[in-house]
């Protein structure tokens, strides 16, 4: 694509790099066909090619205006545009110098201001959270439907259900801002396997959130600011202790394994940031490695699963098959799943910023994943079990897929998970 970027666009290290993905994109189509918005709305402006189209058109000096923030707003960052793409353009990463560049232009309605605000100061403070979350219990009742439904039974997890440090492999987990309050029982999961399999899990408290809330949110100080604290915790016990650090939720992983890129201006920590990103991995890649014949359990009739690959899990990291091929090596039977590509409609904080579209979204992959007549439906990261929950028959639980792999899943597999 031939591109006329303004002279103080092409002078800064951000707009020379939009320039040369924008000269990767050849509009050949492609990406319009695994896009979810053009799926739906039938809109160029709302599909990948229309995209670049606009942010093109702002980095050569068009004048910013709303409309243009609505459609680059309706996107869902799922990247299977970038699976799709044969020439291999990154999407996302010109997606965001566009957003950014445009937020330094184009405000925004108070309204949209305030939420926006809202959620970068309560969903990465997971004590904030969980206060919040608590309340919302007590006044379920009183609440509609469609609000009701999202918030889950509170799990208690006790001390001695977690794995005591006894093994000599050790490994470091990131608890997570929102996935502590919404289903700790993820975490107690992961543990107990990888306990199974000679491997101790450390917490971490003192880090927080992987900051990819603020990230989404346009806030890129923000999250380069929650990337150098959980550095500073992670790196000297990765350097002393544990030998990786795990994430079960594929949307954190996604974020943490673009540290390095998130730094790379800092001379601080842009050398931390590789270092602690070649020893950053999802839960998936950590089980695919290890022998998993301990989890084997005879299953006279095992259940009918429903996987759900989360888009941050085969898109942004392209583990594509990985997680499958576990749950079928421990004994599980995978029902077809079609439109497996396509977002669910999560996408972070997407689905409160754009309910309509995600709703659409979340009935559709449900109906998908409904439709081989699973016992369960699995996914690999907490949004979109929170999302999928809203729309899934009462009958139907959904978990992530490391609950699965622990005894008591294995043991009594049709329970109703605490997350409903």
């Amino acid at each position: 694509m031939q591109t006329q970027l303004t002279s103080d666009i092409l002078s800064s290290e951000h707009g020379q790099e939009a320039e040369a993905i924008l000269r990767n994109c050849v509009h050949c189509g492609f990406c319009t066909a695994t896009c979810p918005t053009y799926q739906l709305l039938g809109s160029e402006l709302d599909s990948p090619r229309g995209r670049i189209y606009q942010v093109k058109q702002l980095l050569e000096g068009a004048s910013p205006s709303a409309a243009v923030q609505q459609h680059l707003d309706r996107c869902l960052l799922c990247r299977a545009c970038e699976t799709t793409c044969p020439s291999g353009v990154d999407y996302s990463r010109l997606l965001e110098i566009g957003r950014q560049h445009l937020h330094q232009r184009q405000s925004r309605t108070l309204p949209d201001r305030s939420v926006r605000w809202l959620l970068r100061k309560v969903i990465p403070r997971s004590d904030l959270f969980a206060t919040l979350l608590n309340l919302g219990r007590l006044f379920k009742p009183l609440l509609p439907s469609t609000l009701s439904r999202v918030i889950p039974k509170k799990v208690s997890i006790g001390e001695s259900e977690w794995p005591p440090l006894r093994h000599s492999r050790k490994m470091l987990i990131l608890d997570g801002c929102v996935q502590p309050a919404l289903a700790p029982n993820i975490n107690l999961a992961t543990a107990q396997v990888l306990d199974r399999l000679g491997i101790s899990v450390i917490t971490t408290p003192k880090a927080g959130c992987c900051g990819a809330v603020e990230h989404h949110l346009d806030d890129h100080e923000a999250s380069r600011q929650a990337a150098r604290r959980n550095i500073d915790q992670w790196l000297p016990l990765l350097q002393d202790q544990a030998e990786a650090l795990v994430i079960t939720a594929s949307g954190c992983t996604q974020m943490v394994k673009e540290y390095d890129r998130l730094l790379a201006d800092d001379p601080q920590y842009a050398d931390k940031a590789r270092q602690l990103v070649n020893h950053c991995k999802d839960i998936a890649e950590i089980i695919q490695q290890e022998d998993i014949d301990p989890l084997r359990q005879s299953m006279s009739n095992p259940p009918r699963i429903a996987f759900h690959a989360s888009c941050t899990l085969q898109h942004g990291q392209q583990i594509s098959g990985v997680v499958e091929t576990i749950l079928s090596r421990i004994g599980y039977q995978l029902t077809p799943v079609a439109e497996a590509h396509l977002c669910c409609g999560s996408a972070g904080t997407y689905s409160i910023l754009q309910p309509e579209l995600s709703n659409q979204l979340g009935e559709r992959k449900t109906e998908a994943l409904m439709k081989g007549q699973p016992e369960l439906i699995a996914t690999a990261n907490i949004g979109c079990l929170s999302h999928i929950s809203k729309t899934a028959p009462d009958s139907t639980p959904v978990v992530h897929w490391i609950e699965l792999l622990s005894p008591s899943h294995l043991q009594a597999p049709t329970e109703k998970s605490a997350s409903r």
